[in-house]
């Protein structure tokens, strides 16, 4: 069964009275070098074992399955779910779970207690969610290799002077690289806009525990992004601006500068004098 096939994935979705649905971003993967591109980035061996998120109808699960150990695939999709009990019958190694992603434990799994790689086609409104959540669990993935819209990715992996308060958030935890740039012509049906690929590697020296302060600090400096970084700090972290001033003085910042120019090392070093 040729999934990445219009007509094929057509036919499933008759035949189980499925449709693509817009509100969960739901378009499908008919570009088979896009599949190749995914496990390459990952590096999928036969001694992985893998999270995927969103499978949809198992495009992308089959292949994964051909080259990992284990698959475990989150599906909130009732329908998918249908569609997936056929097309993965033939693959012993996948576990498909209808759950939403955002909700799932992976220390309450088959995954508990082994190192894992997530990988995932997501739609636009869960990707930060998805991220966070993975890059702060305790038990979280050794890489994640994630397809998410073009402009998310950019946003995601850019530098200064050009951060975003996502790109710190995921900067904070984990090195992302964009791998590849994905045509809206690879799926069906087509999205609006173009994707793209990115790998996300852990850097496993910071925990949640530790970025209560420090995202205090990040939301503060970004709460008004086009104004001034000493405003928006005086503002929300009720200091006086000539405290604040003073502050960003001593770690080599301007007062005037805003929030996207600084680094992941500016914000720690902010982090780490604010009680002082």
């Amino acid at each position: 069964m040729n999934l990445t096939s219009p007509k094929t994935i057509k036919e499933l979705l008759k035949k189980y009275d499925a449709k693509a649905l817009k509100g969960l971003g739901q378009n499908f993967l008919i570009d088979a070098s896009v599949l190749a591109k995914i496990l390459k980035a990952a590096n999928v061996g036969p001694e992985d074992a893998i999270l995927e998120i969103g499978p949809g109808i198992g495009t992308l699960t089959q292949e994964l399955a051909k080259h990992a150990s284990q698959v475990v695939a989150i599906e909130k999709g009732a329908k998918m779910v249908e569609i997936l009990s056929e097309t993965l019958t033939d693959f012993k190694n996948v576990q498909v779970i209808s759950e939403d992603a955002l909700k799932f434990d992976p220390q309450h799994s088959a995954l508990a207690g082994k190192p894992y790689k997530l990988i995932a086609n997501l739609p636009y409104y869960i990707t930060s969610p998805v991220i966070r959540k993975f890059l702060e669990t305790e038990h979280g993935p050794k890489l994640l290799v994630l397809m998410v819209q073009k402009e998310v990715a950019q946003r995601i992996c850019v530098a200064p002077p050009d951060m975003s308060i996502l790109a710190v958030s995921v900067q904070y935890y984990a090195t992302p690289k964009i791998i590849s740039h994905v045509s809206k012509n690879c799926f069906w049906p087509a999205p609006k806009i173009d994707s793209a690929i990115i790998a996300i590697e852990p850097q496993n020296t910071r925990t949640k525990e530790g970025s209560g302060a420090f995202f205090k600090v990040v939301k503060a400096g970004f709460a008004q992004p086009r104004k001034q970084l000493a405003g928006n700090l005086s503002k929300n972290l009720k200091k006086s601006r000539a405290e604040i001033e003073e502050w960003l003085l001593k770690n080599n910042l301007n007062p005037q500068q805003r929030a996207e120019t600084l680094s992941i090392q500016d914000w720690l070093n902010l982090v780490n004098s604010f009680s002082s």
